[in-house]
């Protein structure tokens, strides 16, 4: 049975690689399956960005696409003639937009069934944040999430309060779904955590070993909620010159304004993917707050695993995906509920530090969710 996966303007990055390419990579190498990865990316950047996917998928098919959200419907027509050629059974859908092209193309092709690949709240998420579209479009984007939850034939979530939203909004009453988080990427896992170079890390960035040191790896903008973000660590780094904070992010306002209130407490820093796992392994805690929204409430952040791997016990706020919950279950971080001002955070134990890579490695890799991967292709086969 030969399946597509089909992602709709998605440029390569961390991301693309950990949650497609790898993906692909691991249905054909693990479950033996038939798939092949069809990419629609932007015109900006088109060979730069298609040798990059194909680097990783080699036999994936790139393909430029319209500018412009609302003209998605004629890429369907590539997607048809894609289909005639290929002869694909399934497709599975990556986010609503590309869900909607593959029911289009269902009607009039070989394909029989179309797995919707639902990464969050998308109609939440343009109204709760300055998504730059027409707000006609935000209204359209209710109708497609509606189809792409409602008539895919089966459905991959990435929480189970994504399941949850889904009932309340769309009135999805089905049970034709996997729960699969945002996995890792394998080259992210930390085989062991080196005393030695943990401690030479430090010590490159400025820090000593009896620093405390939190790390907040990604963007500072919109939903990540840098004034709840301030609210926390500003009361940490009052309490102690000891309690530093580094920001794997781009330069920004925000960090800047915090760097000049406590002068050698806070570093910033960009850096490669490749480079960040090497600076997370030398932290203490990772932090992960945002608000409370629904966007955040269904979320599955990939941050979460990757300061796991690290060896990183998570601070996490409330109400954010499936996670809040698992740092509580599993006792693997801090989850924060409004009365932290005096709270302390003990120095993670190497033996700290193994347990929480172990729990990735149970929970959060793309071997882990085989029984989910397996369900998947047995409907689609079916």
């Amino acid at each position: 049975m030969k399946i597509i996966y089909l992602t709709y303007g998605e440029p390569p990055s961390g991301v693309y690689s950990g949650q497609v390419c790898d993906v692909v990579n691991h249905l054909k190498r693990e479950l033996n399956s038939d798939i092949r990865l069809v990419a629609f990316i932007s015109l900006q950047q088109f060979g730069l960005n298609r040798d990059k996917i194909k680097k990783e998928c080699s036999d994936a098919l790139v393909f430029p696409m319209l500018p412009k959200a609302p003209y998605w419907r004629f890429n369907t027509i590539w997607l048809w003639f894609i289909c005639m050629f290929f002869r694909p059974a399934s497709i599975i859908a990556r986010n609503v937009i590309a869900a909607n092209m593959a029911l289009r193309v269902k009607k009039y092709s070989s394909v029989k069934k179309v797995c919707f690949d639902g990464r969050g709240a998308i109609a939440a998420e343009w109204s709760e944040y300055e998504v730059t579209v027409h707000h006609s479009w935000k209204k359209e984007i209710d109708m497609l999430e509606r189809a792409a939850v409602n008539k895919s034939d089966c459905r991959i979530a990435v929480s189970n309060h994504l399941i949850d939203y889904w009932k309340t909004r769309y009135q999805y009453d089905s049970n034709q779904h996997v729960v699969i988080p945002c996995t890792i990427s394998n080259s992210f896992i930390s085989s062991q955590l080196n005393d030695e170079a943990i401690s030479s890390k430090r010590k490159e960035m400025g820090f000593t070993e009896t620093d405390m040191l939190f790390a907040y790896s990604g963007s500072t903008a919109g939903w990540q909620s840098f004034s709840l973000l301030k609210e926390f660590l500003d009361p940490l780094l009052k309490d102690a010159a000891s309690n530093k904070v580094i920001f794997l992010a781009k330069k920004e306002n925000n960090i800047d304004e915090l760097q000049k209130l406590y002068p050698g407490q806070v570093l910033q820093q960009w850096l490669s993917h490749d480079e960040v796992k090497a600076v997370l392994n030398s932290c203490d805690y990772g932090v992960l707050i945002r608000e409370n929204t629904v966007t955040n409430q269904v979320a599955s952040p990939t941050k979460f695993a990757e300061y796991l791997a690290c060896g990183l016990p998570v601070i996490i706020s409330d109400n954010l995906g499936d996670y809040s919950f698992f740092v509580s279950h599993y006792q693997c971080g801090v989850k924060l509920n409004g009365t932290e001002e005096n709270k302390t955070f003990p120095k993670p134990t190497k033996n700290d530090k193994l347990r929480m890579t172990e729990l990735v490695r149970n929970n959060f890799t793309k071997q882990a969710c085989n029984p989910q991967y397996r369900q998947l292709v047995n409907w689609l086969s079916s």
